[in-house]
This record gives C-alpha cells, sequence and structure tokens, in this order.
C-alpha cells in the first residue's frame, strides 16, 4: 500500500499518532471561529446578564480556555501541548441574533495549535447552549471553522473569505 496524504495513517493504512521528534520548536498560532444563533428574547438573557445560571459569555470564556489546555485527552491522535497563550472573544450580533466565538492559541513547539482553537470555539459555544437550554432549546451552533495557522513547516494558511 503507498503513503497516505494523511499523516494519521501509516503506510499500511492503521491511524497512529504521528512523529514530529525531529520537527525544529517554532512560534505557532491558530485562529478559530464558530457561531451560536437563537431566539431574540435568549440573546437579551445574554446582554442583560438575566441568565438563571450567571454570566454566560464569562462562563463559556473560560470554558473555551480550559477545554483548549484538554484537546490532547479529548481528540485521540492530537499531542498534548504546552500552550503559551489562549484568547476567547465574543461578539453579539442583534441583528442575525447570533454571538460569535472567536479563539486564538498560541504555543512554541514541534506541531500546530489548530484543534486548541477550534476545541475552543467548539466548548465555548457548547457552554452557552448549556447555559441557555432552558429558555431556548433550539438554538443552533454553526460554522465552527479554522480562519488561520501561523508557523510551522507549512507556514502561513488563511481561510477563504466565502
Amino acid at each position: 500500500m503507498s503513503q497516505s496524504p494523511l499523516t494519521h495513517f501509516d503506510a499500511a493504512g492503521q491511524a497512529h499518532m504521528v512523529d514530529v521528534g525531529s520537527k525544529a520548536d517554532t512560534h505557532r498560532v491558530a485562529i478559530a471561529a464558530g457561531s451560536i444563533r437563537m431566539l431574540p428574547a435568549t440573546l437579551e438573557l445574554v446582554k442583560k446578564g438575566d441568565a438563571k445560571k450567571g454570566d454566560v459569555l464569562g462562563i463559556a470564556r473560560l470554558a473555551g480556555i480550559m477545554a483548549s489546555k484538554r484537546t490532547g485527552e479529548l481528540i485521540p491522535l492530537c499531542h498534548p501541548l504546552p500552550l503559551t497563550h489562549v484568547a476567547v472573544e465574543f461578539n453579539i450580533d442583534e441583528a442575525n441574533s447570533t454571538v460569535h466565538c472567536r479563539a486564538t492559541t498560541e504555543t512554541v513547539g514541534k506541531t500546530g495549535v489548530e484543534m486548541e482553537a477550534m476545541t475552543a470555539v467548539s466548548v465555548a459555544l457548547l457552554t452557552i447552549y448549556d447555559m441557555l437550554k432552558a429558555a431556548d432549546r433550539g438554538m443552533t451552533i454553526e460554522a465552527v471553522r479554522l480562519l488561520e495557522k501561523r508557523g510551522g513547516k507549512s507556514g502561513h494558511w488563511v481561510a477563504d473569505k466565502a
């Protein structure tokens, strides 16, 4: 069997953890984003801070940061990474009754932090859902994606605007 272009599979097609031991340590950054759409009345609870469980965005920010640090425990073939910086930010979009989340993760290491950024966004949005589900079970988490990555052998990558 020929070598797979997917790095998490060996020549025999078996899943394995990529050996990054010979790679150089470089500064690596990843930025991810996603959104949660909700009813306008639910968004008002977020804006006013009136949700029964407390400060929705503050707790979701902490959940995203904590999750990014545990990505290697959640995604089977991810390496555990010493993160040097994690930021989770929210933007309230009243016109679309949506909260947008953006996470930036950084490390100096042998492998990238894309999964950590996407994990931060995913868990932050799931936390928002959890905190507001009593008011709106129909919320939808949408478009969790990588926006940008810097560092490493493959260099700088930016997602298409579409």
